[in-house]
């Protein structure tokens, strides 16, 4: 597995901890301590506020995991990859996206770019 794979691997098993101390462990694991998370609804440092921003996509999508879209690609300790919010119960995926991550030296991420490609409709 390259360091890519694995890194963002960490992440999806980040935004799918459910547990509150699986997922603060989880993110830990992910992230470096001063990691942070960007999106187009969030702008994020540290281990607590990532892990919150996790828990809110949580409340607001109960029954859903968030799943790959395709293969992971890297250079230069950056990669990228596409991901979609699947409900559990019937398959269906309203939201999907894709991020970019930069990668510290030990393989954590120091940083998620994100962006939303799919939304549910109003």
């Amino acid at each position: 597995m390259s360091i890519y794979v694995a890194a963002v691997t960490r992440c999806f098993e980040a935004w799918n901890a459910t547990d509150a101390d699986a997922l603060a462990k989880a993110v830990a694991v992910a992230w470096s301590e001063e990691g942070t998370y960007t999106d187009p609804l969030a702008d994020v440092r540290g281990h607590d506020e990532i892990a919150a921003v996790i828990r809110g996509a949580q409340e607001q999508f109960p029954g859903f995991e968030f799943r790959p879209a395709g293969d992971v690609d890297g250079n230069h300790h950056i990669a990228r990859f596409r991901w979609e919010l699947v409900s559990t119960a019937d398959g269906s995926a309203p939201v999907a996206g894709s991020d970019v991550v930069t990668l510290a030296e030990d393989g954590r991420i120091t940083s998620v770019l994100g962006f939303l490609d799919r939304l549910p409709q109003a």
